[in-house]
C-alpha cells in the first residue's frame, strides 16, 4: 500500500493527519460492523457472516466446538440459533440441475397426470 507512505513533497504534519483520518475511518467502520453483528434487524446468518469477516475466522466444522458459544455471545444469538445455522451450512438444500423442471409432473401431459 503506497497510501501509507508520504506523497512527494507532503509535509510530515499532513502525512500524519492523513494517516490519522484513515485510522479513524477504519475504526468507525469496525464499530459499525460490531453493531451490525449483534443487530436484531439482521438474520442469524448475516450476523454470523459479519462476525466471521471481522474476526477473519469461519465457523468451525465441529458442531460441539466451544467457539460456537463465543459466536453466540458476540452476535447476540442463542447457542441454539448458532447451532441451527451450523446445521444449515452443513446440510444445504438440494439444488435442481439447470433445466430441471421445478414440478416433476410439469413434463407429463395433463391427461396422463394422476388425480
Amino acid at each position: 500500500m503506497h497510501d501509507n507512505l508520504p506523497f512527494g513533497g507532503e509535509p510530515n504534519a499532513d502525512f500524519r493527519a492523513r494517516i490519522a483520518r484513515r485510522q479513524a475511518e477504519a475504526a468507525e467502520v469496525r464499530q459499525r460492523e460490531l453493531l451490525e453483528q449483534a443487530s436484531v434487524v439482521n438474520s442469524p446468518d448475516l450476523r454470523i457472516r459479519i462476525w466471521e469477516r471481522l474476526h477473519e475466522v469461519t465457523m468451525p466444522l465441529d458442531a460441539g466446538h466451544r467457539l460456537l458459544g463465543v459466536i453466540a455471545a458476540q452476535t447476540g444469538l442463542t447457542l441454539a440459533q448458532v447451532q441451527a445455522e451450523h446445521y444449515n451450512r452443513a446440510n444445504p438444500p438440494a439444488i435442481a440441475p439447470p433445466g430441471a423442471a421445478a414440478d416433476p409432473m410439469a413434463d407429463v401431459a395433463p391427461a396422463a397426470r394422476p388425480g
